[in-house]
Formats: C-alpha cells, sequence, structure tokens
C-alpha cells in the first residue's frame, strides 16, 4: 500500500501495511505489540482469544480516538510530544496509556477512553534511567520535524480505520513509526519513516 499523493510530501515512504491477527492485551510499546499481533492462532488459549475479542470490542465503543487521547496527554505539558500510545481495554474502565517526552523525562498518562479524563496521577522517569536503544530512540524522536500524531493520521487514512497503538521501532538503524490501524475486523500494522531518520542512531 502506498501512501496517499497528499502525504507523501509529509512522511517519506509507507514500508510495510499488513493485516494481522488480534492482539493479546495492552502492549508496553508499539514494537513489543507488533511481535505479539504476529503470533500464530495456535499459540493462545481460546480464553486469549475471547480477551482479545472484549478488548477490541470495548475499542469500538471508546468515545475518545487515539489522537484525542495524545492530545490530551501533550496539553499536560507545553511542548511535549507522544513517544508511544497503546489501547488498553483489559479492564473494565478501556483506558489509553500514553508516553509523552518533554524536557529530558518519559511522562506516562493514563487517559479514559470514554470520557477523555486523565486517571490516576502522571509519572515521570528521566530519560538517563532507559536503556540505551529506548534512550537514542527519543533523543532522535525530539530531532525528527514530524511527530506520531502526524503519522497516526496518515496510518489511518492509508489503512482506512481507527488506530489502536503507535510508537517507534528501529529496523536497521532506521527509527520509524509503527501504527497498528483496525479496519473491519482485521488489525494492520503501518510502518511510516519520517524524513531525515534513516541516519538517526
Amino acid at each position: 500500500m502506498r501512501a496517499p499523493k497528499c502525504w507523501r510530501p509529509l512522511l517519506a515512504a509507507l514500508l510495510v501495511a499488513i493485516t494481522l491477527p488480534a492482539p493479546v492485551g495492552a502492549m508496553a510499546s508499539s514494537a513489543d505489540e507488533a511481535a505479539a499481533l504476529s503470533r500464530e492462532p495456535g499459540d493462545g488459549a481460546a480464553s486469549d482469544q475471547q480477551a482479545v475479542s472484549r478488548e477490541l470490542a470495548a475499542f469500538r465503543g471508546a468515545t475518545v480516538s487515539m489522537s484525542q487521547a495524545m492530545a490530551i496527554a501533550e496539553a499536560q505539558h507545553a511542548g511535549a510530544t507522544t513517544a508511544d500510545v497503546s489501547f488498553d481495554g483489559a479492564s473494565d474502565a478501556p483506558v489509553y496509556r500514553v508516553k509523552t517526552l518533554h524536557h529530558d523525562r518519559l511522562w506516562r498518562h493514563t487517559i479514559d477512553a470514554r470520557t477523555g479524563k486523565i486517571v490516576g496521577g502522571e509519572a515521570a522517569l528521566p530519560l538517563t534511567q532507559l536503556d540505551a536503544e529506548n534512550r537514542s530512540n527519543l533523543v532522535a524522536l525530539k530531532t525528527i520535524r514530524h511527530r506520531l500524531k502526524d503519522a497516526v493520521r496518515v496510518a489511518e487514512q492509508v489503512a482506512d480505520g481507527k488506530a489502536i497503538s503507535g510508537g517507534l521501532i528501529r529496523e536497521s538503524s532506521r527509527l520509524n513509526f509503527a501504527i497498528v490501524v483496525m479496519t473491519g475486523s482485521d488489525l494492520k500494522q503501518v510502518i511510516l519513516e519520517p524524513p531525515g531518520a534513516a541516519g538517526r542512531r
């Protein structure tokens, strides 16, 4: 699949858009989620499939979109940018888990997917406490002009659906945005490479 012509100047390349089986629960990051999404159906029990079905049903019923959840989290700190976001419908109250980058700290927010309200307090982790790969990715994110919210808009348009998670992945020294989009009953992973990200390490 190719990015629509009007989006091509925004993000350099649509690398991959593939149909994936459903995720099992909320993931810590998009890279981890992508790995879980590609599991064979026989890897989990029937109860896992029921849990997945419940989570996807909760996502369909969410009144707050992922883009709105990112905007709510970013508004907590002027100049913050989202580094990772995922939907978690495993609990009674479905939420988005949003990680934002601001002033060399990774902030964690939980946004109610029905009301848009922040649930609980926020937590911050200095970048110095992250492993080298995650720290490098987040430092590179600060130098990229395009943001995860831009990649979400492109992925939703290309895959014709609603984004359920998004974040950073690094493949062969390339820093990319990985967005998982629900299209009907299918999940598709869309990988987008921001311009100028290929050489960042």
